[in-house]
């Protein structure tokens, strides 16, 4: 049915019902002028508000059937009517088409809405789309491309603006955080997220307005200093906005997942000289608190010398104390212990390390060590540690006072002892003499004598190097035998009361003689009695006497001369005629033994340096 059809039946289609009818005709007429006065966003626009329940009033008045009726009348009014699309991408052929038929349609239009016009809006025909584009001349597709396009448009517009928004956002924030911490920054265990410098630095003021500081100590209960009682506060050092300034804002995001941790020194300010008193004022700088250290020593325990460490003690040295305190408080700690380093403490000034005690320990066990064995022919005797260790000066806490010169003196004593038990010089011997008579012979000049001097500076280093040995002591003055008698079996042997001689060798009589001795009737000329050695023997000489240019000087040439006793020694006499008997008690010599000149010979010859000359009365 063309329009012209669709015009002149719908009055008699509407016979009966003209109130219906014309405001089906208002509403079909209302579509219409949307359509062809509005471009495809406007249309779009209709179909929405169409679309939308609220926009329409709907009409309540007509049945269900009316509707359908109406709906039915539509359509037929749709198909007579040509739909002319305002886009400028319309074909041309579907323009002119449309232009052909706009005439007819514009002369029935505004008869009909001239004729309807009411005030009260007319219904809203709905025009099914499917429909509408198989009536229409417009392409399927043309339209289909038009929405996508205008969609990706508004995507286009929707995903820009939030892209502008964001920017936004992002820039505000980098903003907000121009002159403020990010997220997740913690400097020196404070949580500074969001933060200026200025509020960090009042956090740091405030958790430092807290602070104490204990002390501990040796053998003395813990105390605790308060920062108040030192004026103690903190003070910036401009750390805090530097550690800010480095921060770029624009990276604030990172803080959202990352968390940095940063370390500033704590500057703070205190008063030292109140931090002294504090410190003097602690139990453990009180005088009756202190307890001085001791000196590591040796000690002679357990049958041997060992090293007694040194005791620490609790006595403060105050100044170094101090130091640490003061640098304890200054780098903010909780606490400090002062037995934790030794230069708070007054220190033993010789320890279990010092090498002069490391020394005395070793000398010491050297001592200990050290055994000298002493012989005196079938005799000995030992000088070991249980012995040495006697010359030591001990404390009554069993430590070593060394003292060198005591040390030394037992070390003398010793050797004295030595030479008191075992010397023969100058000791009263028993002989038995060849005439039967047992006489006893002292001597100053023969036997043993030990060098006292050397020997105790011998015995002194062995004993200090530890050493092990036996040996003979060292001796000034020897005898031809050990013992008592020290005669031995070899010896001269003078009878100064028989006025005769014997020549002993290894107990056999090789030589005797009588002889003429000193003037008994003179003391300086009497022969000496005791125990002596031959000086020298010289042949010839010339025997002197007296004082030259006196009356008892003399010179008196001889053949044989053997001294033994200073100026006394055996020699020819052949001078005289007679020997033996009482002649030497009105008629002696000088003092020297006068021989016959053949015998004077014979002991020449025989005669030995180290044979003892025994005389006696």
């Amino acid at each position: 049915m063309n329009n012209e059809e669709n015009k002149g039946t719908l009055p008699e289609d509407d016979v009966g019902r003209p109130d219906e009818t014309t405001d089906i005709e208002d509403r079909i007429n209302a579509t219409l002028d949307k359509i062809l006065d509005d471009d495809e966003d406007e249309f779009d626009d209709i179909q929405v508000d169409y679309e939308d329940p609220e926009d329409e009033e709907p009409d309540n008045e007509a049945p269900d059937e009316e509707n359908r009726e109406i709906r039915e009348t539509e359509d037929d009014y749709e198909k007579t009517k040509v739909w002319t699309d305002s886009s400028e991408e319309a074909d041309e052929e579907e323009s002119e088409e449309v232009m052909e038929e706009e005439p007819e349609q514009e002369e029935e239009v505004p008869a009909v809405r001239s004729r309807h016009k009411s005030a009260r809006p007319g219904p809203v025909i709905y025009v099914p789309m499917d429909e509408l584009d198989q009536n229409s001349d417009v392409p399927p597709g043309t339209r289909a491309k038009k929405k996508t396009h205008k969609g990706l448009k508004i995507f286009g517009l929707v995903m820009l603006m939030i892209i502008v928004l964001g920017g936004c956002a992002y820039g505000g924030i980098s903003y907000y955080f121009t002159d403020r911490f990010f997220e997740g920054t913690w400097i020196n265990g404070v949580d500074c997220s969001q933060k200026t410098a200025y509020e960090v630095e009042q956090l740091m003021a405030e958790k430092l307005s807290e602070y104490s500081i204990e002390v501990s100590s040796r053998n003395i209960a813990a105390q605790t200093i308060r920062g108040e009682d030192i004026d103690y506060q903190y003070m910036s050092t401009g750390e805090i906005l530097q550690l800010l300034k480095k921060q770029k804002p624009y990276e604030w995001i990172r803080g959202l997942y990352e968390q940095k941790s940063y370390t500033v020194s704590e500057n703070v300010g205190y008063n030292k000289t109140l931090l002294q008193e504090q410190l003097k004022s602690l139990n453990c700088a009180q005088a009756e608190n202190q307890v001085e250290p001791e000196n590591a020593y040796v000690a002679f325990r357990d049958n041997q010398f060992v090293i007694v460490p040194e005791t620490e003690g609790s006595k403060l040295n105050i100044k170094e104390a101090y130091k640490l305190l003061d640098a304890a408080v200054e780098a903010n700690e909780a606490s400090i212990d002062f037995s934790d380093n030794q230069d708070a403490y007054v220190s033993a000034e010789v320890t279990q390390d010092d090498p002069a005690l490391q020394s005395a320990l070793e000398a010491c066990n050297n001592y200990t060590k050290a055994s000298i064995t002493y012989t005196f022919g079938d005799q000995s005797t030992t000088l070991d540690g249980n012995t040495i260790k006697d010359w030591m000066q001990f404390d009554e806490k069993g430590q070593l006072v060394w003292d060198d010169n005591s040390f030394q003196q037992h070390v003398a004593d010793y050797v004295a002892q030595l030479a008191a038990t075992y010397d023969t010089v100058g000791t009263e011997r028993e002989f038995q003499a060849t005439s039967g008579r047992t006489v006893y012979v002292s001597s100053s000049v023969y036997g043993w004598k030990i060098d006292q001097a050397a020997e105790t500076a011998q015995l002194s280093q062995e004993i200090q190097s530890g050493t092990q040995t036996t040996r003979e002591p060292v001796y000034s003055q020897t005898a031809n035998a050990y013992g008592v008698n020290d005669l031995g079996n070899t010896y001269i042997e003078v009878d100064l009361s028989e006025q005769h001689m014997y020549y002993y060798q290894d107990g056999v009589n090789i030589f005797e003689s009588d002889f003429v001795s000193g003037n008994m009737s003179y003391a300086d000329r009497q022969t000496h009695a005791g125990i002596f050695t031959l000086y020298y023997k010289k042949s010839p000489d010339v025997l002197r006497g007296g004082q030259k240019g006196t009356a008892n000087y003399y010179e008196q040439p001889v053949q044989y001369w053997m001294p033994f006793d200073g100026g006394i020694g055996f020699h020819d006499a052949d001078w005289r005629d007679e020997f033996g008997g009482d002649i030497y008690l009105t008629s002696g010599s000088h003092g020297c033994i006068n021989l016959p000149p053949e015998n004077a010979e014979v002991l020449y010859d025989l005669i030995q340096y180290d044979v003892p000359i025994v005389c006696f009365y």
